[in-house]
């Protein structure tokens, strides 16, 4: 399990979070979701080790992160959005520099991926697209085996039949004993993957929860008129869509974009709706 406990974390004067609690247990993937500049890249950093908190903690398996022990970062990947990549190597040199420092490294799980995505494992990264580059960097992090996988933009430079891949992928290959950490702006390339959903604002952790307990408190609206009690309204085709209280306690299918944006704007009367048992 993945802890975060009482962090605080600034850059030189520029405060990112303060006093933060999260817990990531296994077997999830997790949505992680806010504005740009409100740390999600910093939080993903804290997680492997790569950034210090000012104050307070975030272990791995009780491992102190900061600490970078190789017990620690053998369970761990982290793919940031840009990787500077060796021009003159191919993915499978890539991927056999790395392996020796992940025990679990599948070379053929690797293969496979790299089929199913297409993407030619001996080609030199020079002569590849930014998407295929970036497609052979997620074959790479889902082979090595790793109980903690942390995407950071991951559907960034893929096209529409490659984003598709990706989501198969995941849910094909995601276990019980994985955690994925996606942090995205593209929430439509993921909106069927994630639970937990996670949205961070200035300093704080706005939303914490599993899209059952979402349900539970939000109702969505399809099609009906624009209600005045909303904490968000959309006009789409046929009508509006509408974030509310539910006070019925019937089910709705979520709408990420609605729901972030529904919490963006509402922040306090979501703090309470969420702080009710």
């Amino acid at each position: 399990m993945i802890e975060i406990r009482n962090l605080n974390f600034s850059y030189k004067k520029t405060p990112v979070f303060s006093n933060i609690n999260l817990s990531f247990p296994q077997g999830n993937i997790y949505g992680l979701l806010g504005e740009n500049g409100v740390g999600k890249t910093t939080l993903l950093k804290l997680i492997c080790g790569l950034l210090r908190p000012t104050e307070g903690s975030c272990t791995v398996d009780g491992i102190t992160s900061q600490q970078r022990l190789p017990e620690m970062l053998q369970r761990v990947v982290f793919l940031p959005d840009e990787v500077s990549l060796p021009d003159g190597k191919t993915p499978q040199q890539y991927v056999n520099e790395l392996a020796p420092f992940y025990p679990n490294f599948a070379q053929g799980t690797f293969l496979h991926l790299m089929e199913e995505l297409e993407v030619e494992p001996d080609r030199k990264f020079k002569e590849m697209s930014f998407g295929q580059q970036k497609k052979s960097l997620i074959a790479a992090s889902l082979s090595l085996g790793t109980d903690y996988v942390l995407f950071d933009e991951p559907t960034n430079g893929l096209d529409i039949p490659s984003k598709a891949q990706f989501r198969q992928i995941l849910s094909r290959r995601f276990e019980e004993r994985n955690t994925l950490i996606i942090s995205t702006h593209q929430v439509k390339d993921v909106e069927n993957l994630i639970d937990p959903i996670v949205i961070l604002s200035n300093n704080a952790v706005l939303l914490d929860a599993s899209v059952q307990r979402i349900q539970e408190k939000l109702f969505f609206e399809y099609g009906g008129e624009q209600r005045q009690d909303a904490l968000y309204s959309e006009m789409q085709p046929g009508g509006y869509l509408n974030v509310v209280p539910n006070s019925t306690g019937e089910e709705s299918q979520i709408n990420i974009e609605a729901l972030f944006n529904a919490v963006l704007r509402n922040k306090r009367i979501i703090n309470e709706l969420f702080s009710e048992r």
